[in-house]
């Protein structure tokens, strides 16, 4: 009996030993510290509007809030780009266009687009904080910008009925006939 007990014993210290071994992986940490930004920065939560955001740090408050409101901007013009881009392959992958007239054109409704300023752009919400610097004393602001989803459907569609051969290759397509249908009920 007790040489029974003794071995299954040392069976369990033996599982034991090589459930807790080295041999597992561990959880990776991540190096440095953990740079502040608002709770509300990067949500995208209204369906009416895009999001952008930015940051700026100055030694004047209204400078750090031009340089935010600037670097948002510059975000949304890169997201209209990538945002119109998809848009565009979708549309031509849809109509199953390869023809290099049409891709050029396509390039230069997206450049249009994404070069285009946009109204009803607004300030969503702002955060401006006193930090200290190496060198002394700033202001650093967080700024999110939200720029009307409609505002960029229709200058994509303004830019596509611009350049006849595209418009009359994307007429026919669905994806087109929603925009279409989507910018008359806004």
């Amino acid at each position: 009996m007790n040489r029974t007990l003794m071995v299954i014993l040392i069976l369990s210290l033996a599982i034991l030993m090589f459930g807790c071994s080295k041999n597992k992986e561990q959880a990776v940490k991540a190096d440095g510290e953990l740079v502040y930004r608002p709770a509300w920065w990067g949500e995208q939560t209204e369906e009416t509007y895009v999001s952008t955001y930015g940051q700026g740090t100055n030694l004047n408050e209204n400078a750090s809030m031009n340089v935010a409101r600037s670097n948002a901007l510059s975000e949304a013009a890169q997201y209209v780009r990538i945002n119109v881009e998809s848009m565009l392959k979708n549309y031509l992958e849809e109509a199953g266009i390869s023809d290099p007239q049409v891709l050029g054109l396509s390039s230069n409704v997206l450049r249009a687009v994404s070069e285009a300023q946009f109204s009803g752009v607004i300030t969503g919400k702002i955060e401006t904080r006193k930090v200290n610097e190496a060198d002394g004393q700033r202001y650093k602001t967080w700024v999110q910008l939200r720029i009307p989803t409609d505002q960029i459907n229709r200058k994509l569609a303004a830019e596509i009925r611009n350049e006849e051969a595209l418009y009359n290759e994307f007429k026919a397509s669905q994806a087109f006939q929603e925009l279409d249908k989507y910018l008359e009920n806004n």
